[in-house]
């Protein structure tokens, strides 16, 4: 009886083994990709890095106004006016002149438990006709390049622009 038993004590014993190293290898692979992806991750973050200095290199004013003169024949470039990009008049209402909605009074909190928001309709009609008003005091939208005076070119005329005065960086060219 005794060596049946340490038979399968034996058994048991070689079974067991053979799952902890099962496990204990899987465990070894996940932490050999975990090395892997976060040597990846460095990489990129490595790239990341190089990259915004090259980018940084690149758009440096003084290298841009370096390239602006040495092209400007070719590229015929114009400082952008302010008043190209969009008019204050054209810009979403401040945050200060959002019409606030009516306090609810007691009144208004039984007709809410029926279902009823009077005070909920009064705030949306407010702000509706504040919206309103907005929209009728807007100036008319600014040109398109359709309707803007052509050169005898077939290109769009844009007035004569004064030099910029803001001289960028510290080297001179």
């Amino acid at each position: 009886m005794l060596k049946a038993l340490d038979l399968v004590l034996f058994g048991v014993m070689v079974v067991a083994a053979t799952i902890t190293y099962s496990i204990k290898h899987k465990a070894d692979e996940k932490q050999q990709e975990v090395r892997r992806l976060e040597a990846e991750i460095k990489l990129e973050k490595d790239t990341i890095d190089l990259l915004r200095a090259d980018w940084a290199l690149l758009t440096q004013p003084n290298r841009l106004e370096k390239l602006v003169n040495t092209y400007n024949a070719q590229l015929k470039l114009v400082p952008t006016e302010p008043t190209q990009l969009a008019q204050p008049s054209e810009l979403p209402m401040l945050k200060s002149q959002v019409p606030q909605p009516a306090v609810a009074d007691a009144a208004d909190d039984k007709n809410a438990k029926d279902g009823k928001t009077a005070s909920a309709t009064a705030a949306v009609a407010a702000a509706t006709k504040a919206l309103a008003t907005v929209a009728a005091t807007k100036p008319a939208a600014p040109k398109t390049a359709a309707a803007l005076p052509r050169t005898p070119a077939g290109g769009i005329a844009i007035p004569a622009q004064r030099p910029d005065s803001i001289k960028t960086g510290s080297v001179k060219p």
